[in-house]
């Protein structure tokens, strides 16, 4: 079973308000394994980059002036992603982007069943958890530390730790990490974990309401059945 965990950076939030992608990152997974094998490209999104975004990834439109074009990398693209599974951590973003980068250059879309979506895994593993990359590193013990700002490429190879810890674990000192600092952490920092209240919280039952419930239970008479439970 061939996956590629794959991530983009962008110049906004929405391509259809004139947002373009200007970073891909992807990691090749095989029966859940890493080949290493990589696709890495930075992209040309022919426009300026907002302040916003430069702030999350550190992208800027100088750095970005000599790279090229999205309908000059899409076909390369293509054949890497052929005959995979998408694994993308908020994969409704990313698809959004990627369907109207392709199209724009001439190419069929990707169908939405090619994507797992790993938020939505951690979210029903973890139901009211915090469920970002950086909130499941620290619940997995995953060392993000290099990720200091957003990045394609090293995003997916941390996703891809991720995504094998919420789908059952991984191999022992199995590592996918991009340099020698990127290993796995040997504590989880658990400070996120909810904790018990120190002090309990007042009921917010009136004394009318809780006068209602007695009577209304003794009303129930023989039909209250946990009075009969010994």
């Amino acid at each position: 079973m061939r996956e590629i965990v794959l991530d983009t950076e962008t110049t906004g939030l929405d391509p259809f308000d004139g947002h373009r992608i200007v970073e891909i990152g992807a990691v090749e997974l095989w029966n859940h394994v890493p080949t290493g094998k990589t696709y890495h490209q930075y992209i040309n999104p022919e426009r300026s980059m907002p302040s916003e975004a430069f702030a999350v990834h550190g992208i800027s439109a100088e750095f970005l002036v000599d790279k090229p074009v999205f309908k000059g990398i899409a076909r390369e693209f293509i054949d890497f992603i052929d005959g995979g599974q998408l694994i993308i951590h908020n994969a409704a973003f990313d698809m959004k982007f990627l369907n109207a980068e392709l199209k724009w250059a001439g190419h069929a879309d990707l169908p939405t069943s090619r994507a797992i979506d790993t938020l939505a895994i951690a979210r029903r593993r973890f139901p009211g958890s915090p469920a970002s990359l950086d909130a499941l590193c620290r619940r997995f013990g995953i060392d993000n530390g290099a990720r200091t700002l957003h990045g394609a490429l090293l995003d997916s190879e941390i996703l891809a730790e991720v995504y094998l810890e919420l789908i059952g674990g991984k191999q022992p000192d199995f590592a996918l990490s991009a340099t020698p600092q990127r290993q796995k952490a040997t504590q989880v920092d658990e400070a996120w974990r909810p904790r018990p209240r120190e002090v309990k919280l007042a009921s917010r039952l009136s004394d009318a309401e809780k006068k209602a419930h007695d009577e209304f239970i003794v009303d129930l008479g023989d039909h209250a059945h946990w009075r009969k439970i010994s």
